[in-house]
């Protein structure tokens, strides 16, 4: 029997090791499993993002939930209970209470004036600031998708005067178009003797943000396009005879998934601060309609006297952005492990 040959026992010995050692169960978990099933697995490793994950879904179930908590609490965001019931509010319109009137009835206390019931039009604004914050959101990213799909993969006059259009609005501050455009618009909608309805501010601040916010998110998806026309997979669809439709939605749109999530989670948080901001420059929903920026601008009133008032509607916008923001992180991390830092 002969011996085998130097290189030939050394490529023996390396596949007995390799055949011994025993696989990590890391590696037999990564395998067989789908892209979305290792972000999700990433993603739970990632403490601060689950924290930040759950204070966002309480929001939104505060949120969602306002009218049943305040029920449960007996009031609601309207009532002008220092007005009505004696004893709550002093000769200056100020609660007696201390710390704005905190206690077992009022638990985040009374406003000072009026003397409305800070819990329930904390959780009433809380609700109007996130409708209005996610509906624009899921209107940028439709509207952002739409542009920079169409953009990206046709290319040409196209590409060029929609790349122009995103240049201008890219160029200037959202915030000013912002406050510029939202009272035109309510002039040419309701003459100046008549009482706006709340829908159609709502309607006008959702249809402003949404004309003014889809440009980064479109530039983006432009130029992932751009890059992914030109690869094998999408020159093979085009030779088999597929159409640009199908094109676009089988082998364009799933590559960019990743993106457009990180960007939606990025954006919601930006335009809840910018309707707060509208409201407390007066330039959106006003009062008595409960809103986070409504709050703020009442509690700017009497911060030197009593900063109460400003406490819980800026602690309470801070905490969420903050989690919104770290979620975003977390997510984009998930997605794609080449950015985590």
């Amino acid at each position: 029997m002969t011996s085998p040959t130097p290189a030939a026992a050394a490529t023996l010995e390396v596949t007995e090791k390799t055949a011994g050692t025993p696989e990590s169960p890391k590696d037999r978990g990564s395998k067989g499993r789908s892209p979305g099933r290792l972000a999700w697995t990433r993603f739970k490793r990632d403490k601060s993002g689950v924290i930040a994950a759950g204070v966002v879904i309480f929001f939104f179930v505060v949120a969602l939930c306002a009218p049943l908590i305040a029920k449960v609490y007996g009031k609601n965001p309207y009532d002008t209970y220092g007005l009505d019931q004696p004893g709550l509010l002093n000769d200056f319109n100020y609660p007696i209470k201390p710390n704005g009137g905190i206690d077992g009835d009022f638990w985040f206390g009374i406003e000072p004036v009026l003397g409305r019931d800070v819990f329930t039009f904390l959780l009433y604004g809380i609700r109007n600031s996130l409708l209005i914050a996610t509906a624009t959101t899921l209107l940028v990213t439709l509207l952002g998708i739409t542009i920079g799909l169409t953009a990206g993969y046709i290319g040409g006059k196209t590409d060029y005067f929609i790349g122009r259009i995103i240049d201008i609005l890219l160029a200037f501050p959202s915030t000013l178009f912002y406050i510029a455009f939202f009272p035109v618009m309510i002039s040419i909608l309701v003459s100046p003797e008549e009482k706006i309805p709340q829908w159609l501010t709502v309607t006008s601040l959702i249809t402003v943000m949404t004309a003014f916010g889809w440009a980064p998110l479109a530039r983006l998806l432009r130029g992932e396009v751009l890059a992914l026309r030109e690869r094998e997979f999408v020159e093979a669809a085009k030779v088999t005879g597929a159409s640009p439709a199908r094109i676009i939605f089988k082998e364009l749109l799933p590559n960019l998934w990743t993106p457009i999530l990180i960007q939606a989670t990025l954006l919601l948080p930006l335009f809840v601060t910018a309707e707060a901001g509208l409201a407390f420059l007066g330039v959106g929903l006003e009062e008595p309609t409960p809103d986070w920026g409504v709050m703020i601008q009442n509690g700017s009133k009497y911060y030197q006297d009593d900063i109460t008032f400003m406490v819980f509607p800026g602690l309470a916008m801070v905490i969420f952005v903050v989690a919104f923001n770290l979620l975003g992180d977390s997510v984009r991390d998930a997605l794609d492990p080449k950015t985590r830092r």
